[in-house]
């Protein structure tokens, strides 16, 4: 057999492997504000975070073929709380706040990103975070804030492009070209980018096949 046949063999697991778990049902566990309530949870998790707006319910809704798993809004900074999803005990998908503008008072938002970073520095069996980033917008001073404290805190991240059907291959393309050149600055950052669109379903089949993966290679206590 030859190393291509091999490797479409083992692409074709994964893709049967992630088809399964994500036909699963996946349900939501538990809501917290505070550190000191976050849930216990021996699955490993993967966290969502982004801007306000950036569509990470979004994403997370079509990710699970759910309508309403995670709340939506036109409304920026409506996700107040870590919210945490179980996915047939498999794993954890976390639905951080979003970071950036929304419609609350300076105090609270405080709150919210003191929150997202204990939690990002905190957790054990935090597998990988998917930064997520508006095709739309590009790269922010914030999104790049929380990447260098990923960094120090050996936090694997990973940046999905976000809203892809909303702009063109062109634009998304300098965008992830300006994203390579500062990877050498970002050690925890993996070196795949995805683009996805939770409209219109795109590189979903590419994300869940990511996420598949890391659940069956978790290894806890």
């Amino acid at each position: 057999m030859t190393a291509i046949a091999e490797l479409h063999i083992e692409d074709t697991v994964r893709a049967e492997t992630a088809r399964l778990l994500f036909e699963k049902e996946c349900k939501f566990v538990a809501g917290a504000n505070n550190i000191d309530v976050l849930p216990f949870s021996e699955s490993p998790e993967i966290a969502f975070a982004g801007r306000s707006n950036v569509g990470k319910s979004s994403l997370l809704n079509a990710l699970t073929r759910q309508t309403r798993l995670a709340r939506t809004s036109q409304t920026p900074g409506r996700t107040q709380q870590i919210n945490f999803f179980d996915l047939s005990g498999k794993l954890m998908l976390v639905d951080l706040p979003g970071y950036g503008y929304a419609r609350a008072s300076r105090s609270r938002i405080k709150g919210w990103n003191k929150l997202i970073h204990q939690y990002l520095r905190g957790r054990p069996n935090l597998m990988r975070v998917c930064l997520l980033i508006d095709s739309r917008h590009g790269l922010k001073n914030n999104d790049e804030m929380l990447m260098v404290e990923l960094d120090k805190a050996a936090v694997i991240y990973q940046i999905i492009l976000t809203k892809c059907d909303k702009t063109s291959a062109a634009k998304r393309q300098s965008i992830i070209s300006n994203l390579i050149k500062t990877f050498p600055q970002h050690p925890a950052a993996h070196t795949s980018i995805l683009e996805t669109s939770a409209a219109k379903g795109d590189g979903l089949i590419k994300l869940r096949k990511e996420l598949a993966a890391l659940a069956v290679s978790a290894k806890f206590g």
